[in-house]
């Protein structure tokens, strides 16, 4: 790539936001090149959301196990990390080959080398000379955050890179240290698959996500069946590693003695060494590229965003803030980012999927929220599935009914929040729900149910029901 070549929109950084944008912007008619100093798709193609959600389905039918039997259905089924970890490989080059594929046919440059910022839009590629785009996406990503306690070492302590990178190591005693989404996750994942885990978290898990109380009791609940329990020690404040292990020094004076290390402890952006200063972009008190809601930088024609500029910190975020992006290149004003209107999913011993806002965000945002609740414990579906742990519950305007928020727990909550999904913040968005034709029996329909709760209880029939304003008093 030399600086001759005319580039619309360049693209720093190949992950879920950066591979969007890029395919957005090609499919919009864009001449674009995508830059890439790793490995083509980033953390959640190689070491995050899809070989972790291929670990997740192998975890959910071990968990079935215990329900085998009642279902006419003899053996168990037997895990192996070693195995399971080869199928995700296998399920994470696929997808890399089809990626790589798809950028090819729509004529998206892609330049691998480390990109750096510089004055006046300019992009250096090293070995590759220098961009002069019409637009930049910043797409950088993040990566593991380790306590200062904790050092990386091959085999024994090592982040969610190190575990996709390469086969897991020996040992079945893990310590799983992090109460967030991949901290709650893998202790459940890795138990599934035959670790005997040591789940070490300094606050009670998920605290900082939006859940609610009893969606985050259910998944308790849901994870102590499976022996999963987390012990709030708070974070190793020394860690010694030898021939035979690795020993913990906890803040209560004791020692934990296991095979091998999972850090789970959050994730930072990557904003160093990309030129940042140099092409007039500021941080944010939090440390990510300060944005706005178009998701621009303070460069005219430099926006950011995933990982490296949204604390959320999620694949999905990142993919919906490329489309704003793209959007605002193509017709400037056209697109607003909106956070909250972005599902956020936790795959463990239970699914957990929320949209919108819980019924304490939309009261202190103002609102005099209404709630509608439906229980799997009579779904039809859930039944059949031998799983009826989970329930729907939605949140809306009493005044309006405007739908505010959505949650999903249990069996496939990250597939079916996407209903909720569709309706988030229209003025007739109970009435939308009840209009969608769901299929019979499914866990969707409990979106209805719960629509339908919402109204008898609240008064809102008439809102939601046109046929309502009909009936006689």
């Amino acid at each position: 790539m030399t600086a001759s070549r005319t580039i619309d929109l360049a693209v720093i950084g190949s992950g879920p936001g950066g591979y969007r944008a890029a395919v957005l912007g090609a499919l919009r008619g864009l001449k674009v090149a995508l830059v890439e100093q790793g490995i083509w798709g980033g953390t959640c193609l190689n070491r995050g959301c899809v070989p972790k959600k291929a670990w997740y389905a192998t975890a959910r039918l071990v968990a079935a196990n215990a329900r085998f039997a009642e279902r006419g259905l003899a053996g168990r089924l037997t895990p192996d990390l070693a195995a399971a970890w080869r199928h995700q490989r296998g399920v994470v080059d696929a997808v890399r080959a089809s990626y790589v594929d798809y950028l090819e046919r729509l004529g998206v440059t892609a330049i691998s080398g480390h990109a750096t910022l510089r004055a006046g839009r300019n992009v250096e590629v090293a070995g590759h000379g220098v961009l002069s785009p019409g637009a930049v996406v910043i797409a950088t990503g993040s990566s593991p955050y380790l306590p200062p306690a904790l050092a990386l070492h091959a085999g024994r302590v090592l982040t969610s890179d190190e575990l996709f990178d390469a086969p897991p190591p020996a040992g079945r005693r893990v310590a799983v240290i992090g109460s967030g989404v991949i901290g709650t996750e893998m202790a459940f994942i890795l138990t599934m698959l035959g670790c005997d885990v040591s789940w070490l978290v300094q606050s009670e898990p998920l605290a900082r996500v939006g859940f609610t109380p009893s969606a985050l009791a259910a998944l308790r609940d849901a994870l102590a069946g499976h022996g999963v329990r987390p012990r709030r020690s708070g974070r190793p404040h020394a860690c010694a590693v030898d021939a035979n292990g690795v020993t913990l020094q906890l803040p209560d004076g004791t020692e934990e003695r296991v095979d091998w290390v999972l850090v789970a402890s959050g994730r930072r952006p990557n904003v160093a060494s990309i030129g940042l200063d140099a092409a007039g972009i500021a941080l944010g008190a939090d440390g990510f590229v300060a944005t706005d809601e178009r998701t621009m930088t303070a460069a005219p024609g430099i926006y950011a965003i995933g990982d490296c500029a949204n604390p959320r910190m999620t694949s999905n975020h990142a993919l919906a803030e490329a489309a704003v992006a793209i959007a605002e290149i193509l017709a400037p004003g056209s697109a607003r980012r909106d956070r909250e209107a972005v599902p956020e999913v936790v795959y463990s011993a239970l699914e957990l999927a929320r949209v919108g806002w819980s019924e304490a965000q939309a009261e202190d945002a103002g609102r005099d929220p209404a709630t509608g609740f439906a229980s799997f414990q009579s779904s039809p579906a859930a039944l059949a599935e031998g799983d009826p742990r989970g329930f729907a519950r939605i949140v809306a305007d009493l005044e309006s009914g405007e739908l505010l928020g959505a949650e999903a727990v249990g069996a496939h909550a990250g597939e079916w929040i996407h209903v909720a999904g569709t309706a988030l913040r229209a003025p007739d968005g109970l009435a939308r729900l009840a209009r969608v034709r769901y299929n019979h029996p499914s866990l969707s329909e409990e979106l209805l149910n719960a629509t339908e709760t919402l109204a008898a209880k609240w008064g809102l029939g008439a809102r939601i029901f046109p046929a309502a304003r009909e009936r006689p008093e």
